[in-house]
């Protein structure tokens, strides 16, 4: 292959960084597609009520790296030493990464090798019967709700707190050549709201390139959405999500410093 295949990626943020050094230790060129802005909110009355009693919380469940950094910047101000009651848990670990860097606390997470979901949390022996605790979820706006209704179904008092908004934006001009145009090798999405918004630019040859996703509810949404050859990476974190790129690439010669990547 002469040429260096070309991966986009879609991952907001300071979280593209490590992801890209991962892509391009494949040896492939990694392209941002800057469509998704995350921006914390103001702190409203309902905030400050949260941080002032935060130590009445059993647990406190926090769903993406960005919800974790805009927790760890308030209850810095709240609470120059954390109250010891509240027990973290994380939805994926990068968002446990944060946690444990920005705050110094030990982090609760799925399992190895059950993923970077929802649902792969929720079968933690100790969030099976939350009864009558005081649970703070920890957020954005919108999102998927599965976790605040299963949480309530098992007996929490469930306090629903959201800490950012996640905006939008359109492609560049040349981003939106390399969609229509089908003009990439991998594409690379592991939020279902950048996939949904994504389609949108897709042709035909768009879909038909290979998709790397980060699990099998959003391979589901990528074959609903027309995108034809699907490859679900074991998770989100920039080592398994290069691991898939490789594998679709045919890059497996690669060499890959598997300890640097899983810092990300």
């Amino acid at each position: 292959m002469g040429m260096r295949p070309r991966v986009l990626i879609t991952r907001p943020g300071r979280r593209a960084l490590p992801l890209t050094r991962a892509i391009t230790a494949l040896g492939a060129e990694a392209i941002l597609l800057d469509i998704m802005r995350q921006e914390a909110l103001p702190e409203s009355q309902a905030m400050r009520n949260v941080w002032l009693d935060f130590d009445q919380f059993a647990k406190v469940v926090v769903v993406s790296p960005f919800a974790a950094e805009c927790l760890a910047e308030s209850l810095d101000r709240y609470w120059p030493q954390l109250p010891v009651g509240p027990q973290f848990y994380a939805v994926g670990r990068a968002t446990a990464e944060t946690l444990h860097e920005r705050l110094g606390v030990r982090v609760h997470v799925a399992a190895p090798g059950r993923g970077d979901t929802s649902e792969a949390l929720l079968s933690l022996p100790s969030l099976q019967a939350p009864n009558e605790q005081k649970v703070l979820l920890v957020a954005g706006v919108g999102g998927r709700s599965l976790l605040a209704e299963t949480l309530e179904t098992r007996g929490a008092r469930l306090t629903r707190l959201a800490l950012y908004r996640r905006i939008l934006v359109p492609p560049d001009d040349t981003s939106v050549r390399l969609l229509t145009q089908g003009d990439f090798d991998a594409l690379v999405v592991s939020s279902g709201e950048i996939l949904e918004y994504l389609a949108g630019w897709c042709t035909r040859a768009a879909l038909n390139q290979p998709l790397i996703v980060s699990s099998q509810r959003l391979a589901t949404l990528a074959g609903s959405l027309g995108f034809s050859a699907l490859h679900v990476a074991p998770g989100a974190m920039p080592a398994a999500l290069a691991a898939a790129v490789a594998e679709a690439c045919d890059l497996n010669g690669a060499d890959v410093d598997h300890d640097d990547l899983e810092k990300g």
